[in-house]
């Protein structure tokens, strides 16, 4: 029972947390590494004309608009209300007419066995509380000899620091980040086969990323000092600051993973 009731309290966690990141989810100036690296994820999917797409856990539909122009249908699924709006809006202000935006649970799709040719999930994996019953459900649903991508910041096990601690400052919403190797582990259980793997680091500005997820500003006075304490020498962070042209900067690894549904 307590771990259902826990459940039930992260999810609505998460749906308060993202709700209140709606406006600012895919504001270039505030979440630039999103939109930076977005033709990277594209490009690795290699989408072609006919497929059907499912963009699982899709927040405002960033990479369902970007694959609808390469594909023949996408459809958009999250269970943030307010995310959903904020990308059908900016879908039929681009004038995107084959993306369908869908509430869901990304851990029971609504969908039957091999629905789709590609199956899309970027940035979910570390909010969800059971990341490998997603995964299944991701394999699950796409089409055998079909492709399944899971796009995530990963944790390196050999660097020092928790990063884990200070994302949940910065959003409290913060699940757990795996490593690559744990996200290929609960894709293949799920009876996938490896295909290539995308992995990569990328830095990015401290003030951005918490104005993104308006982190209130005790906690990112919290996260800068202690940053700027490990630059000094203080004890590592598992962020990995760093300064650029004089801006207080961290680093994260992203892993862009790809596989074949059989």
């Amino acid at each position: 029972m307590r771990s259902t009731e826990n459940d039930v309290t992260r999810h609505g966690l998460i749906l308060r947390q993202f709700a209140r990141q709606a406006r600012t989810f895919e504001d270039p100036r505030l979440n630039a590494a999103f939109t930076r690296h977005l033709r990277r994820l594209v490009d690795f999917a290699q989408p072609g004309p006919q497929d059907v797409c499912l963009d699982v856990a899709c927040g405002t539909g960033l990479v369902a608009r970007a694959l609808a122009v390469r594909t023949r249908h996408v459809t958009a699924l999250d269970t943030t209300p307010q995310m959903l709006a904020t990308g059908k809006a900016q879908a039929d202000g681009e004038g995107v007419s084959n993306v369908v935006f869908q509430r869901g649970d990304a851990a029971r799709l609504p969908f039957l066995n091999g629905s789709f040719s590609l199956v899309i999930s970027r940035f979910s994996l570390h909010h969800v509380a059971e990341p490998e019953k997603v995964a299944a459900e991701m394999v699950r649903v796409c089409r055998t000899g079909g492709r399944v991508v899971v796009a995530d910041m990963v944790v390196r096990p050999e660097l020092p620091g928790d990063p884990d601690r200070m994302e949940r400052l910065r959003d409290p919403s913060h699940g757990t980040i795996l490593a690559v190797e744990a996200i290929v582990g609960l894709l293949t259980s799920a009876g996938a086969v490896l295909e290539t793997a995308d992995v990569f680091d990328v830095q990015r500005p401290l003030r951005p990323w918490l104005e993104q997820a308006r982190t209130p500003g005790d906690a990112a006075r919290q996260i800068e000092e202690e940053l700027g304490r490990e630059l000094a020498g203080d004890a590592p962070s598992g962020l990995r600051p760093l300064m650029v042209d004089g801006e207080l900067c961290f680093t994260q690894t992203w892993a862009h993973i790809s596989v074949v549904a059989r």
